[in-house]
């Protein structure tokens, strides 16, 4: 059998994890909002509309932060058509997905959301077809005390307090043809600076995330990034990064190095962020947010076919996902632990029905699908210090790359200090691996959670969850190092108290 070593020097601390990096994202798209978090109709539905079953999975979950409402989305919303009374809320043509917007839920009912589900919001300002005066009038009425228009108005809706949202995305993808009111990257910078002035003139705590590229793909990558940085790098906090990962060509081997693309991704944004600093002579250093990134493919077909403008939203995005995309998406995680220093936010896309961890059905329950799991063990389990980890793989090539490491992991230490977590996912396909795990001060084992042993193509669904973690047994501590053995195609978790 094949053998890997994992270092592990829990007192060499490489980033503080801020828990946002375990974020998610809901747009007015599809059955995300209507037909996911909000049903009335359910059976199991609250008094405000909401369903139960969807909340305790996103409780379960532990989602920090919540980017909305869009996306796409944001680029031709009215935020006003979300506020006051609903039954004088205007229907409006949602042209972004093709669909028609009532308007039944929007900051007021989202935030109430939000506090049941015991999330944070992370809000997206409309740059396509608005710009300043919204920027600046939303702000006002969602964090001014009050005494002035929209502080009042927000008071006369119904919300004595302020909503005090801290993090404000300046529009979305605005380099994206596809996009509503899509700019150049000059016509972006000079608008969204301009929006972060007013913005931070009527709430200075708060914090801005300036639009990166819609992608590495995009033609104008790089140039778009540096231009906008000349514009915005004195207003904003953030710069966005946004990725999905697909297997069309069905490579699995492949497949599983696509968190080493988004590796990538991360570094080449990091450098120029890093160059544009040292032009203007800053001491401010540029940090990220990931608030786009999943396992997105698979619904691309069907979504083709969907008509335009029905009477509801219609199902879109609904990606069912596999074993394969769960490894997948437990590797990204790792990659955003490992560049944690940098990237401090980061939104799986999206969170229910569309490209989701959650799917519900119209009429009975809520269900999770694979890639659950492995957020799930890192918004539970990955909060704390990212640690040292020195890998001594075994290595593969593929039609992707060459000499890949079988073997990617990361560690986190929790903030009490007393515990490491170590999460390693086995890419290659072929080969268990015999594993020594060594960590000095390492007591003993609290347990391990693995994922293996599935076929790669299987899914799950709401009469049977197929792929499940479970609990190994685990060999005991000798010496401070624990053996393992670490099946291939798998994802693990290891816990160990200090």
């Amino acid at each position: 059998m094949k053998k890997a070593t994992l270092k592990i020097d829990a007192k060499h601390v490489t980033a503080d994890i801020d828990p946002r990096l375990y974020g998610s994202f809901i747009e007015h798209l599809g059955r995300a909002v209507y037909g996911g978090l909000y049903q009335p109709g359910h059976a199991g539905a609250d008094e405000d509309g909401f369903r139960t079953d969807v909340l305790a999975l996103v409780k379960e979950l532990d989602v920090p932060v919540v980017r909305y409402p869009g996306g796409n989305f944001v680029s031709g919303y009215n935020w006003e058509d979300g506020v006051g009374d609903v039954s004088a809320r205007p229907a409006r043509l949602d042209l972004a997905w093709s669909a028609v917007e009532r308007n039944t839920v929007g900051l007021q009912e989202f935030q109430r959301w939000l506090d049941k589900a015991g999330a944070g919001l992370m809000y997206a300002v409309n740059l396509g077809t608005r710009g300043v005066d919204e920027a600046r009038n939303i702000v006002e009425y969602a964090n001014h005390p009050g005494g002035t228009y929209y502080s009042d108005l927000r008071k006369k809706h119904g919300r004595e307090k302020p909503y005090a949202i801290k993090t404000w995305c300046l529009g979305n993808e605005m380099d994206g043809p596809w996009q509503i009111g899509a700019k150049t990257a000059y016509e972006y910078g000079r608008l969204a600076a301009e929006c972060a002035k007013v913005m931070k003139w009527v709430d200075n705590s708060i914090e801005l995330v300036a639009c990166g590229s819609s992608g590495a793909f995009m033609p104008t990558f790089g140039a778009w990034e540096a231009e906008v940085l000349e514009h915005t790098y004195e207003h904003a906090d953030y710069l966005s990064l946004h990725s999905y990962h697909e297997n069309k060509a069905g490579d699995t081997e492949s497949y599983l190095t696509k968190n080493l693309d988004m590796d990538d991704f991360i570094k080449s944004v990091l450098k120029i962020c890093d160059d544009v600093k040292a032009k203007k002579g800053l001491n401010k250093t540029m940090m990220l947010s990931f608030d786009e990134w999943n396992v997105w493919y698979h619904s691309l077909e069907s979504d083709a076919k969907i008509p335009r403008w029905g009477s509801e939203p219609p199902a879109r995005l609904e990606d069912i996902y596999n074993f394969e995309d769960a490894l997948v998406v437990g590797g990204s995680l790792i990659t955003l632990i490992k560049n944690a220093g940098r990237v401090k936010i980061a939104c799986l896309a999206q969170l229910i029905n569309v490209i989701a961890p959650i799917m519900t059905d119209p009429v009975l329950g809520a269900w999770k699908q694979t890639i659950f799991y492995p957020y799930l063990h890192a918004s539970r389990f990955g909060r704390g210090r990212a640690v040292h980890v020195d890998v001594d793989s075994p290595k593969y090539d593929c039609k992707a790359r060459t000499d890949v490491d079988c073997l990617d992991s990361v560690a986190v230490r929790n903030n009490e200090g007393n515990e490491i977590t170590v999460f390693i996912l086995n890419r290659n396909i072929h080969h268990d691996l015999e594993t020594e795990i060594a960590i000095e001060g390492a007591k003993e084992v609290i347990e391990h959670i693995q994922m293996a042993g599935h076929d790669m193509k299987a899914v799950n669904s709401l009469k049977r969850q197929s792929v499940v973690p479970r609990r190994v047994p685990c060999a005991a501590l000798e010496n401070e190092t624990l053996s393992v053995i670490i099946p291939k195609a798998s994802w693990n978790v290891v816990r160990i108290k200090l």
